[in-house]
């Protein structure tokens, strides 16, 4: 889907996902004291970057959808605090090496070589100490859980992340981890996701 399809799809007044932060990046990061300024890489409509922004993060929020990151602005309003959102294509955004004490990528899919290169930056614009955290779809998802992309192409495993992280970040976390979910009939299932956690060198 491009930008416009997730214009589109965000369109509604209605929020598409929960208000409240993924589960495993509040599990990951509530203990992780704010130090300065953190970036969420698709950030959509502000969900976990608000939840930062909470913390005390100084939040540059980043996608490629105005609708979503107008929503984004709104929710955090809302919720007392502010965002700096950024409308930018991840494939071609970078930012000053050092820049952040925390980069988060939650459910960002992409063909592997472009995905590549957006987890490559993003290693780049942690400061050393800082923390870079990624959650997405796991590759073993269509065959062993429920939802997600079906497309193996978009989809990675946490030892693709970690190999690219490794040369600059000290990997405190790789795993495949179950996510509960219901699907359409209200039947519970499970979905596979990627956790992969690291600090930069």
């Amino acid at each position: 889907m491009d930008a416009a399809d997730w214009d589109q799809r965000y369109r509604g007044s209605e929020l598409v996902w929960r208000a409240e932060p993924n589960r495993f990046v509040e599990e990951e990061l509530r203990d992780l004291e704010p130090s300065g300024r953190a970036v969420d890489l698709a950030a959509g409509e502000g969900r976990n970057a608000v939840w930062l922004a909470e913390r005390g993060w100084e939040v540059d929020a980043v996608d490629f959808s105005g609708v979503a990151l107008e929503k984004a602005e709104r929710l955090a309003a809302g919720r007392g605090v502010r965002l700096r959102t950024v409308r930018a294509d991840l494939t071609t955004w970078t930012a000053p090496p050092a820049t952040y004490g925390l980069a988060l990528i939650s459910y960002l899919h992409l063909p592997w070589p472009e995905m590549a290169r957006v987890l490559t930056r993003a290693a780049v614009c942690v400061r050393a100490g800082g923390t870079l955290l990624l959650v997405g779809h796991d590759a073993a998802n269509p065959a062993r859980g429920h939802g997600g992309p079906q497309d193996p192409g978009v989809l990675y495993t946490p030892e693709q992340v970690a190999d690219l992280w490794r040369p600059s970040a000290d990997i405190v976390r790789s795993e495949t981890v179950a996510r509960p979910v219901t699907d359409a009939e209200g039947v519970g299932r499970t979905a596979l996701d990627v956790l992969v956690r690291a600090v930069r060198r």
